[in-house]
C-alpha cells in the first residue's frame, strides 16, 4: 500500500459575489500616481547647491569683485554686478528695505512651489517647479547673505543686456518649462476632447 497522495499546490481561488459593471469599476485598483516630489526637491537642492558653489568660488576666491570684469571666453566674459532688482537686474530699487521684500517674496515662491510639488504628476512640470525654486531659494540666499544678489555670467557682446548668474538661469529655463508644459497639457486635453 502506498502512502502516496496527490496535493495541488496551487489554493483554489474564492468565488466573489457577482457585482454589477458600476461596481466593478468602483473595486477596481486606482491607477497608481507618480510621487515626482522627492525629484523636484532633488533638483532645486541640487540648483541651489551649484548655484552657491559657483558663486562662493567668484566671490571669494577668483575674487571678481576686484577684478570687475575678465574675459572668459571669445564675447563671454565674467563681470561683477550687484543686482538689488529681480532676475536679471529687473525693478532696481536701491532701497535698503527692498532686500527683506524680495528675499520674502522669494521665500514665498519657493513655499508655494514645494508645496505644490506634491501634486505634480508630468516630468515636464516637476523639471520647471525644481528650476524655479532652486533659482529662487539661490537668489534669496545671496540676498541675506551678501546683501544683494551675485551676477557674473555677461553675454552683453552677444546682444543680451543683462549680466545673471546659475539661479537667473535656472528660474528662466524653468519658466520656458513651466511654459511649454501648460501648451502640452492644453493641447493633449484637446485632442481628449
Amino acid at each position: 500500500m502506498s502512502d502516496h497522495f496527490d496535493i495541488d499546490p496551487t489554493p483554489a481561488e474564492p468565488e466573489l459575489p457577482h457585482l454589477s459593471e458600476a461596481n466593478a469599476a468602483a473595486a477596481a485598483p486606482l491607477p497608481e500616481r507618480r510621487q515626482l516630489a522627492p525629484a523636484i526637491y532633488a533638483l532645486a537642492l541640487a540648483t541651489i547647491v551649484v548655484d552657491q558653489l559657483v558663486k562662493l568660488w567668484i566671490v571669494d576666491s577668483f575674487h571678481l569683485p576686484a577684478l570687475g570684469s575678465v574675459p572668459l571666453l571669445g564675447p563671454i566674459h565674467l563681470s561683477m554686478v550687484w543686482n538689488n532688482g529681480i532676475s536679471f537686474g529687473l525693478l532696481r530699487l536701491d532701497y535698503p528695505w527692498m532686500r527683506w521684500v524680495l528675499a520674502g517674496f522669494a521665500l514665498a515662491v519657493a513655499a508655494v512651489l514645494a508645496s505644490w510639488a506634491r501634486k505634480v504628476e508630468r516630468p515636464l512640470l516637476a523639471a520647471a517647479v525644481g528650476l524655479i525654486m532652486g533659482g529662487a531659494l539661490g537668489n534669496f540666499i545671496d540676498r541675506i547673505r551678501l546683501g544683494a544678489v551675485a551676477d557674473f555670467i555677461d553675454v552683453t557682446r552677444l546682444g543680451f543686456p543683462w549680466v545673471f548668474n546659475v539661479a537667473d538661469s535656472a528660474l528662466s529655463i524653468g519658466i520656458v518649462l513651466l511654459v511649454l508644459d501648460a501648451v502640452r497639457s492644453e493641447l493633449a486635453m484637446r485632442q481628449k476632447a
